[in-house]
């Protein structure tokens, strides 16, 4: 068996009502999704993440222009060595950001391939499942004006209780005054339900304005404190930790086991986010969970994108081993994204659909899903 062709879909759809996060504005959903097709006629499929405000023809461009001549004619059950190839052709120029991206889509769409081609479920290939089923948590919570917006919030907050979550990760990065209104009508809506919180700055903050917000915090006692400060400050990442009674979340964009290494030996989290999308697919997830294990570190994956990128996201999260076991240990949970994307269910035959805040694993080979190619259409950028 042979790969016969490598294909990169860009998708793109305008938002009727555009929202922000605290780095801008979301005006359009984009998806690059990977599409791998075997001389016997095996098709898989992989995602390359479309983080934060990234269009989708980045990644394309790499995978056409970078990975594509390295696959051709390849064998497609060699995961491990064509993610080696892939890594080490582009290292000189592309060791993070939406290159791992594009190397992560293709890894993916391998590992699908291998699945079906072995009658078995990707998490049975990765070694089999710790769970399954998964709790999933609620992001949403983004703006649709800035700042102000607290009671709309909470009436949000209400919505996600009434759908069966059980955890809410707030987004928050809008000033630390209106940080801090946002969590108190948020909690005063759910009051009583038992939900837990967590919250999400998108590196908003320099450690000073990130400290004084997670002590305001503190009476809360959210689950995690995500991305408080810059990827780049491992420093600050540590004093926070330091600083602070709260959980330190991050890893959605940092890349591969040599990116991880730096975070883990900087001591920086204590509960590492890589995205199977972004980080280097299932292979360099893989790697990194070997690494996060060693240091005592827990894995809760990042999901932001489409519905493959979510197919992937449950295989990986249902295969992942617990750091710190115990008999009560918090296991894992599903970022679930609430916000508008018309790719998280019409883009596959089998989306995701969380049930009383669970979503459960399937034996179906591979990643259990298939693409609609009306929608590839559809969406086309």
């Amino acid at each position: 068996m042979k790969i016969a062709a490598v294909r990169a879909h860009c998708l793109a759809s305008d938002l009727e009502t555009p929202f922000a996060f605290s780095q801008g504005w979301v005006k359009r959903r984009g998806a690059c999704v990977v599409e791998v097709q075997t001389d016997d006629g095996l098709t898989g499929w992989g995602e390359a993440l479309c983080q934060g405000l990234q269009p989708p023809q980045i990644a394309a461009a790499a995978i056409e222009s970078a990975l594509k001549p390295l696959l051709i004619g390849a064998d497609p059950l060699q995961i491990e060595p064509l993610w080696h190839r892939m890594y080490m052709h582009t290292r000189d120029y592309g060791m993070k950001g939406a290159l791992i991206a594009a190397i992560s889509g293709v890894d993916i769409a391998l590992w699908d391939i291998a699945g079906k081609c072995l009658g078995q479920p990707v998490w049975r290939l990765l070694g089999g499942a710790h769970r399954n089923r998964v709790q999933v948590y609620a992001t949403g919570f983004y703006r649709v004006s800035g700042q102000g917006e607290a009671p709309r919030l909470a009436d949000e907050a209400r919505q996600r209780a009434a759908e069966g979550f059980r955890f809410l990760k707030i987004k928050l990065g809008f000033g630390v005054a209106d940080d801090i209104v946002v969590m108190e009508a948020v909690a005063r809506a759910v009051e009583g339900r038992g939900l837990r919180m967590m919250i999400d700055t998108n590196h908003a903050y320099g450690v000073a304005d990130a400290a004084r917000l997670g002590r305001a915090l503190a009476p809360h006692d959210l689950r995690w404190y995500e991305e408080p400060v810059a990827a780049e400050d491992l420093a600050g990442y540590r004093e926070l930790r330091a600083k602070l009674n709260v959980p330190i979340a991050g890893g959605e964009n940092e890349f591969t086991a040599f990116g991880f290494r730096g975070l883990l030996d900087a001591r920086a989290v204590d509960i590492a986010q890589p995205d199977v999308c972004a980080a280097g697919g299932f292979t360099a997830c893989r790697h990194i969970a070997a690494l996060t294990l060693a240091h005592g570190v827990q894995v809760n994956p990042h999901v932001w994108g489409s519905s493959v990128g979510q197919a992937a996201s449950l295989h990986l999260i249902c295969a992942l081993p617990l750091a710190n076991p115990s008999l009560h240990a918090d296991e894992p949970v599903f970022e679930y994204d609430c916000s508008a994307h018309p790719f998280r269910q019409q883009l596959v035959d089998r989306p995701l659909r969380q049930r009383d805040g669970w979503l459960e694993l399937t034996d179906a080979p591979g990643l259990g899903i298939e693409v609609d190619h009306r929608m590839l259409e559809c969406y086309r950028a």
